[in-house]
């Protein structure tokens, strides 16, 4: 008689959750590989830069930023990260923000507006929200007809990111502010609601006193389409 030994159902979701973190960090390196050759192509090529090689650039960047979301919201998981807080001012993280999408911007012809306080300052981390506004933004420049707005005030105790655009707004499924389970993929559009579960996860992450980050996600937008807000205290 042979028996066969099968793991149960929290081993075998605790060693695939390893493995998929593995596989992450193996892509990011193959990642970084491409980034150094491109870095060489366009050395060589100097004045002579074709927009393909600018969008090969651009989607390296992206994916190793999705990579980047998924590595830490594994840690998070396994409670080995936690945000770094610090004071910042905003126009300093929404100009990074717009210096990271600039090749996007270019390519596709989008107008990116930015309204912030030069005086307005933020304590969080200012390498998560980066990262997930950067996301955020991107998805905006994908759906939206011709303009992204991209702006930050203070409203009460909170510090308040919005993204607006004006696109045909945020699917149903979409509009919740309820992102503990990732939503499920649209097949129609590729969307896997990642950057939203993303910001959804860091935002709780920065608390203060009783006050706790979150996110809002609607179609009031001023221009016409989605509309997504960060709170932050």
């Amino acid at each position: 008689m042979i028996y066969l030994l099968v793991p149960d159902s929290d081993m075998l979701a605790t060693n695939f959750s390893a493995l998929l973190a593995s596989s992450v960090h193996d892509i990011k390196n193959s990642l970084q590989e491409l980034k150094m050759v491109h870095s060489q192509i366009e050395g060589i090529l100097k004045e002579q830069k074709p927009t393909e090689l600018k969008q090969l650039n651009f989607e390296a960047n992206r994916m190793n930023n999705s990579l980047m979301q998924l590595l830490t919201l594994y840690k998070i998981g396994i409670s080995q990260c936690s945000p770094i807080i610090d004071e910042h001012y905003v126009t300093d993280m929404l100009e990074d923000v717009v210096e990271q999408l600039s090749t996007l911007t270019s390519l596709s012809n989008i107008q990116l507006i930015t309204e912030c306080s030069s005086n307005l300052v933020c304590y969080c981390d200012s390498v998560m929200i980066s990262n997930a506004l950067c996301t955020l933004v991107n998805n905006a420049q994908r759906y939206c007809l011709s303009k992204v707005l991209l702006s930050a005030k203070q409203e009460d105790d909170y510090v308040v990111f919005c993204i607006e655009d004006d696109g045909k707004g945020y699917p149903e499924n979409f509009m919740s502010s309820d992102y503990q389970q990732l939503p499920r993929l649209d097949l129609a559009t590729g969307n896997t609601g990642l950057g939203l579960f993303f910001a959804k996860t860091i935002a709780r992450l920065h608390v203060k006193g009783d006050k706790r980050g979150f996110i809002e996600t609607d179609n009031n937008s001023q221009l016409g389409g989605a509309r997504f807000k960060l709170y932050l205290p």
